[in-house]
């Protein structure tokens, strides 16, 4: 099948295709069709009182194939067995910057996900999904993932004079939060972070950085080196949430 795949890539042009041609034709092909069955979810970070669970399907990750194809390699690894099926693994590093890896191992017949890892930068487990038990076909979905806004990103360092977004990542979301504040989704494609401003600080942990700036706080959490989280907040010099008023009302209008 992996064959008949390729084939169809050279008739229509894709001749030669990559190992991030390749998966991106996967992750592309998983909005319309997913598997089915018994999945294992393991999440360490962040912590949960129960870091084990079970699923019927694999969890979504909002992957966005151009910010990947930018700030990813993408290497095809071999072939090894999820769920008793044929999978080709692919280990995804970051070009730039300190995200965390990712391996995804993908149907070498459905050519869809099967099972997908995120470590920590010190190639501990992070998070982990994988099927136990496959059912015996596909069901078909429908997945839209929508753009970012025209103008989010300008807005945002508007917003947060002095605020270095970490490596390859861009502001895709705004939202308000129910206690004040709002809270900015930013992803590199692959990973997910999330910037908060709230007038109450946190408390630190691994995978969050806060900073005090005016009346209120700036926080920043994802899986990244506690310095690199530091360090995109050091500079914050004060906070404007009125520069992102119009992406909160775009964004209330279109839950």
């Amino acid at each position: 099948m992996r064959g008949v795949v390729l084939g169809l890539l050279a008739l229509s042009g894709a001749a030669g295709a990559s190992d991030m041609d390749e998966l991106l034709a996967a992750l592309k092909r998983a909005r319309t069709l997913e598997a089915r069955g018994t999945v294992e979810v393991t999440v360490l970070f962040p912590p949960r009182d129960t870091p084990t669970r079970a699923a019927a399907a694999l969890p979504r990750v909002p992957f966005r194939p151009a910010l990947l194809a930018r700030n990813f390699e993408v290497r095809r690894v071999g072939e090894e067995t999820i769920a008793r099926r044929p999978a080709t693994r692919y280990e995804l590093t970051p070009k730039v910057g300190q995200a965390a890896r990712w391996t995804l191992w993908i149907d070498t017949q459905w050519n869809i996900p099967l099972a997908y890892q995120e470590d920590f930068q010190d190639g501990t487990v992070a998070r982990r999904a994988a099927f136990l038990k496959v059912n015996a076909r596909p069901a078909a979905v429908r997945v839209a993932l929508p753009s970012a806004p025209e103008g989010l990103r300008r807005a945002l360092l508007a917003a947060l004079p002095g605020l270095r977004l970490p490596a390859g990542t861009q502001p895709v979301a705004v939202r308000g939060r129910p206690n004040g504040g709002l809270e900015v989704s930013l992803t590199d494609g692959l990973n997910v972070f999330a910037l908060v401003v709230s007038p109450r600080g946190v408390r630190a942990a691994p995978g969050i950085a806060s900073r005090r700036v005016g009346g209120g706080y700036v926080w920043l959490v994802g899986n990244l080196p506690q310095a690199a989280l530091d360090s995109a907040l050091a500079g914050v010099s004060r906070v404007e949430p009125a520069a992102l008023g119009t992406f909160l009302k775009a964004d209330a209008s279109n839950p």
